[in-house]
């Protein structure tokens, strides 16, 4: 049986729990659960992985990344990456979003083993890692080899709909041997094109809007508080529109 079904499914990212809630009532298939959506995603805390896991019934992975900027971890942080995968099996989600690299971009395709192994039975998602590798034919070829069930990209580029036949390419040469989901970019007014280029049978995004500050009182000379988004659940109606 193909691990790829007929209809395509869509991945909600959400950096908080009314994000979760939200992608389960649109419809949505997954969440992928994480903190610091300015930084690209991080490990959400085990509060927010323990109340995402009793609010929704959706499949439910957190990105296990215990720092921004490349995902090339040394020895200290694989041990952080061991226990926060244990963490989510005990806290009883589906899967995991990670990703490992050498420091020369290419997978590092040992440690990612240990990886999928700490995270069994749940499943694994390789993350925008993949993006970040010099060569993404050869990256697919080793995720492959990995165990992972799924590749998160944008094609290497800065969004998904910049690289609908690139990502069709990764379709292909996928083979059905793994997922190829196309993320970063996509909103309703280009999935479809989206869709038909690449050939996909998952994709994932945010679709998030920044919500105002609901204080009634703030410091105007603090200025590091940051924002806070939310999934837009008329955007994401619009987008699993493409999806029925």
């Amino acid at each position: 049986m193909s691990i790829i079904t007929a209809k395509a499914i869509w991945e909600v990212c959400a950096f908080n729990i009314q994000s979760c809630i939200i992608a389960e009532k649109v419809g949505a298939a997954r969440v992928e659960l994480c903190d610091n959506p300015i930084e690209g995603g991080t490990t959400p805390s085990y509060g927010a992985i323990k109340k995402a896991r009793e609010s929704i019934s959706i499949l439910l992975y957190p990105i296990i990344r215990p720092k921004s900027g490349n995902y090339y971890y040394d020895a200290n942080e694989m041990d952080i990456l061991e226990k926060d995968i244990k963490m989510c099996k005990e806290l009883k989600c589906d899967g995991v979003s990670v990703g490992v690299q050498h420091i020369d971009g290419t997978i590092d395709i040992d440690n990612f083993k240990r990886v999928v192994e700490w995270a069994y039975p749940m499943g694994v998602t390789c993350n925008r890692a993949f993006d970040a590798t010099p060569d993404m034919h050869q990256a697919l070829e080793d995720i492959i080899e990995v165990g992972c069930e799924r590749v998160l990209t944008s094609g290497q580029a800065t969004g998904a709909p910049e690289a609908g036949e690139v990502l069709g390419k990764l379709v292909k040469q996928a083979a059905e041997r793994i997922i190829i989901m196309p993320g970063a970019g996509i909103h309703s007014g280009n999935i479809e094109q989206l869709m038909k280029e690449s050939g996909a049978k998952e994709y994932h995004g945010s679709a998030r809007k920044l919500i105002p500050n609901p204080m009634s009182f703030s410091n105007p000379l603090v200025l590091d508080a940051g924002n806070v988004y939310i999934s837009d659940e008329e955007e994401l109606k619009k987008i699993l529109s493409f999806f029925q």
